[in-house]
């Protein structure tokens, strides 16, 4: 495996670790999981524990909330079979992001889907793990709400994204490399 790849999947599992632990971590606090030591919670983060929300700044509130559906909610798992299809959807994207990323020469490139295979993962062990995938990032101006709620997963999927889709139309190969072109057939 070369550097470019090892970077790639370094970038995927801090997202993965990162994901798992802040879920962990709001959710509990949020009293979601009462087995949890909440009085560590309240010390370290200063949450009250016992509500679902809490106002950390404020255009910003932790909010749990159990996603059923896959982006803006689209597409809810009213039922087991359709958790387990979304499920298999999702893991075949992220096999496509992963199959795309060691094909990937680029390093930018390979960052940008080791963003969004770290994040896919993450969310696809919430929705079998939990049947449903836990957000908890609530951002917000007053009564209007820009985004959904989101999580680590779903904001490293968006940026690894735009980072593909800018590269994509604006990064150009550098001047003095010719473009491959395939075989031409003159007719």
């Amino acid at each position: 495996m070369n550097v470019t790849r090892g970077i790639g999947f370094a970038v995927a599992a801090l997202v993965f670790v990162i994901d798992q632990v802040t879920k962990l971590l709001v959710v509990r606090a949020l009293g979601v999981d009462l087995a949890f030591v909440q009085n560590l919670i309240h010390q370290k983060l200063g949450l009250d524990g016992l509500n679902h929300v809490q106002e950390v700044l404020p255009i910003f509130d932790l909010r749990f909330v159990k996603n059923v559906g896959v982006s803006l909610g689209l597409l809810p798992a009213s039922g087991a079979t359709m958790r387990w299809l979304l499920v298999l959807m999702t893991g075949a994207i992220a096999a496509g992001v992963l199959w795309w990323m060691l094909r990937e020469k680029k390093r930018p490139d390979v960052i940008a889907l080791g963003l969004v295979l770290g994040g896919a993962l993450g969310n696809i062990l919430d929705r079998t793990r939990l049947g449903y995938v836990v957000d908890f990032a609530d951002l917000h101006f007053g009564a209007w709400r820009p985004f959904l709620v989101f999580n680590v997963a779903d904001a490293a999927i968006t940026i690894g994204v735009l980072i593909l889709l800018i590269r994509a139309l604006f990064v150009r190969d550098k001047a003095g490399q010719a473009p491959a072109v395939e075989n031409e057939v003159n007719a």
